[in-house]
């Protein structure tokens, strides 16, 4: 036993993912940052032992009622861990935020402001005072009741529902009405009270389109339906819904985002006219504070918030809550993201942007003798944000809190006391730990490819500009905080668009929504996961699991035992597990405890019955080529022309460490870019196109942005263009024109500062960016 002043948290035999038995030392009470190429087992290190194990040890001590509402991470692969505090993780997940979660409901920030206003908001003459509730548009004292205090409404006209009078009923005129039985059911209700469904929309009585359409009664009506000679339907009873009444339902209830999607195409959105898009009851509207409504409050920029809080004296309890407040918007404003106001929805910040807001919230929190860790905090940070991250990195350290980060940003991993590089390349060629000590240690340990790039002496020969081929338009753009900005993009080259975090960057490009004239098609390779279930994987999603099954259905024994391409598929039934249906687990019920996901007893994880399993191809069967990684695969392979195709192009992006059947919810946000990135150099487009990609380095090595980067330059030289938004200046410095947008975030953002070949772009005054593009160029 280590005595319990020891200082370390001591790692051994850790075997979790790719790790190979590692053993290490980490000091607590420093910033220790985990270094590696993409796909090494840093994340393993950091995310899946060290926080896993504090996780497992914090459940152990919960009341097993308890732990059945927290969602458990499996005991790691470990052999033992000491020293080891309680941790706090801040990962980058997207979780699913709904369309009620605000900037202001993620940091505690609305509650604040709340009770500013209950306590010591100016009331108008006899009106009596406010729970803190009745400010919140969430809750039922406070929401506007014209609109549930969504601050939209959305309405249906005619045209929307039946786009194509000249259609009758039964021909399906009312567009908005669900398809196949459901549809039909809808059609024969009708048809039974009476209504003419043949004849066309347009000749019906104005009376009768609008009761179908628009209706809020629900008769009830007895429908024999037409005898089709195959088969005899009894009558039933039926329920009529008016198409408005359904499209509504859908929209509000139901889970499937195809279906609300469906739904809204039938809507149009206006703002509430009741409460005017604010979403509050009259009477929350009026109580003011500095001669302001809480609604005009939460649409300020938090900058300007704090500023006007700073200058309202009044009562003590004025100053105690306005004081609370501003100490909590300090952080906020400090982690580079001032421009953002309280009512900003969730689901329109970036990944990078979430992070940084509940690392300010932990500011707050006031914990010590913690240990934080971080995902790549400096994901969509311009260099000029990343100095405040560390500043506040070395604050919760300074609170006495050990903070352990996982980091691709050099100068994060300059600014570190303590550095565990993890390699030396990636998948079953990583997991072992190539250095743990003082960073400047790193230089002599010669496999690292961290050390190259960290100690890097040489500056990257500058690339000659390419010559514009043609110019198209973007703009005038006014939205979010562009004001009627106009950009020229140039075809035919590789453009990256820069500038501080919210100056403007992603709305510029999201108005990119058609292709220019001189352009076949537009590719948009966003971040968004390649699928929802484990059913999905990288072998399905890219299509290589079809040639795959088709290599192992033409194997001597496929073919005696009459086994098709689908004995090999596990989504359908015939060669996968019945036990588990195919998953490789099952979920196991336990009374009062966690379920928890076990592999399948029958098939132990492979997902497919013994008999599929004795067709082998080259000595393996179906769940072992399954388990190969894309390095391994491509080797295995190298004869089958299309499967190897498929696998070169995975391997150009940098995912040679990823497994065919790694499923779609274990991939990163960037990983699943470049699985797309990947698609879509496989089919070798014909035809110019026009390549979109937002931050595509994010969660990549210096070492694997360089493979990133050749692939993109491969795209431009085959006759297409690329946009790039991006943070990492080695990419912008290798660009050839840069469009910098600034020249801060917010209300200081939102117009282009420079516009030119890096190295001109360089030398702009009034751009932030420009000292740090410098530093890249020779």
């Amino acid at each position: 036993m280590h005595s319990p002043r020891d200082p370390y948290v001591r790692v051994r035999g850790a075997r979790e993912h790719n790790l190979k038995g590692v053993d290490v030392d980490i000091p607590r009470d420093v910033l220790a940052v985990f270094t590696g190429v993409s796909g090494s087992g840093k994340s393993s290190l950091a995310f899946g032992t060290i926080y896993a194990e504090a996780q497992r040890r914090y459940f152990e001590s919960v009341a097993p009622y308890a732990r059945r509402l927290i969602h458990q991470v499996g005991a790691p692969k470990v052999a033992e861990i000491s020293g080891l505090p309680p941790a706090v993780s801040l990962q980058q997940r997207r979780s699913a935020p709904t369309s009620r979660s605000s900037v202001g409901t993620v940091t505690n920030l609305s509650n604040s402001l709340r009770m500013l206003f209950s306590r010591a908001g100016e009331y108008p003459p006899g009106a009596e005072r406010l729970d803190s509730d009745a400010f919140s548009p969430n809750t039922a004292v406070g929401a506007c009741p014209e609109c549930h205090g969504l601050g939209r409404v959305h309405r249906t006209t005619e045209e929307l529902l039946v786009p194509d009078p000249s259609l009758s009923v039964r021909e399906g005129a009312i567009a908005a009405w669900p398809g196949a039985w459901q549809g039909k059911n809808l059609r024969d209700i009708l048809d039974a009270l009476g209504h003419d469904v043949d004849r066309p929309w347009r000749e019906l009585p104005a009376g009768q389109r609008e009761w179908i359409l628009f209706t809020d009664e629900q008769p009830v009506v007895t429908v024999h339906p037409v005898r089709d000679a195959d088969r005899i339907q009894r009558p039933y009873q039926g329920t009529y819904m008016s198409a408005r009444r359904y499209v509504l339902k859908t929209f509000s209830d139901s889970r499937s985002p195809a279906l609300r999607a469906k739904a809204e195409r039938f809507l149009t959105s206006a703002p509430c006219p009741v409460c005017g898009g604010s979403r509050l009851r009259p009477e929350a509207l009026a109580v003011t504070f500095a001669g302001r409504t809480i609604a005009e409050l939460v649409a300020l920029p938090l900058t300007d918030l704090a500023q006007l809080l700073g200058e309202k004296g009044g009562s003590e309890t004025v100053r105690v809550l306005t004081a609370d407040l501003t100490s909590r918007i300090a952080p906020v404003v400090e982690l580079g993201l001032g421009y953002l106001s309280l009512d900003r929805a969730t689901p329109t910040l970036s990944a990078g942007e979430l992070q940084r807001l509940r690392l300010a919230t932990q500011l707050r929190s006031g914990l010590f003798g913690v240990v934080y860790v971080l995902d790549e905090p400096s994901a969509g940070l311009h260099p000029a944000d990343t100095e405040a991250l560390l500043t506040v990195l070395d604050r919760l350290k300074a609170a006495g809190n050990s903070v352990f980060v996982v980091e691709h940003h050099l100068d994060v991993v300059r600014g570190a006391d303590w550095l565990v590089d993890v390699g030396p390349r990636a998948g079953e060629h990583g997991g072992e730990v190539l250095h743990s000590g003082p960073v400047a240690e790193l230089a002599a340990v010669t496999e690292s490819a961290t050390a190259r790039y960290l100690f890097a002496r040489d500056p990257v020969p500058p690339r000659r500009p390419r010559p514009a081929e043609g110019w198209f338009r973007v703009g005038p753009v006014t939205r979010h905080n562009l004001r009627a900005v106009t950009a020229e993009f140039p075809l035919g080259v590789l453009t990256a668009v820069t500038g501080v975090s919210g100056s403007g960057k992603s709305t510029l490009i999201g108005e990119i929504t058609e292709e220019p004239a001189a352009v076949g098609r537009l590719v948009s390779v966003d971040q968004k996961p390649i699928g929802r279930t484990p059913r999905s994987n990288l072998a399905t999603y890219t299509g290589l699991f079809d040639v795959v099954r088709k290599v192992f259905a033409g194997t001597g024994q496929a073919r005696e035992r009459g086994y098709g391409v689908g004995r090999f598929s596990f989504n359908v039934a015939g060669g996968r597990c019945e036990t588990c249906q195919g998953d490789g687990f099952v979920s196991v019920e336990l009374l009062f405890l966690p379920s928890t996901y076990a592999p399948c007893p029958d098939c132990g994880g492979a997902r497919y019955n013994p008999e599929t399993l004795e067709v082998t191809h080259r000595g393996r069967n179906i769940a072992e080529v399954l388990d190969l990684t894309v390095a391994g695969a491509a080797e295995f392979f190298a004869d089958t022309p299309a499967v190897a195709r498929s696998l070169a192009t995975l391997l150009d992006v940098g995912l040679g460490y990823l497994r065919l059947g790694q499923p779609a919810t274990e991939l990163s946000g960037g990983e699943a870019q470049r699985i797309k990135l990947a698609g879509e150099l496989q089919h070798g487009r014909r035809g110019h196109t026009l390549y979109l990609l937002d931050e595509p380095t994010t969660g990549l090595h210096p070492a694997d942005v360089g493979v990133l980067m050749r692939q993109l330059h491969g795209l431009v030289d085959a006759g297409h263009t690329v946009v790039v938004v991006e943070h990492d200046m080695t990419v912008v410095a290798d660009a050839d024109w840069v469009i910098d947008l600034g020249p801060g975030g917010g209300d200081r953002g939102g117009r282009i500062v420079a516009a030119g070949p890096p190295a001109e772009v360089a030398r702009a005054g009034g751009s932030v960016t420009a000292p740090y593009l410098s530093r890249c160029l020779p």
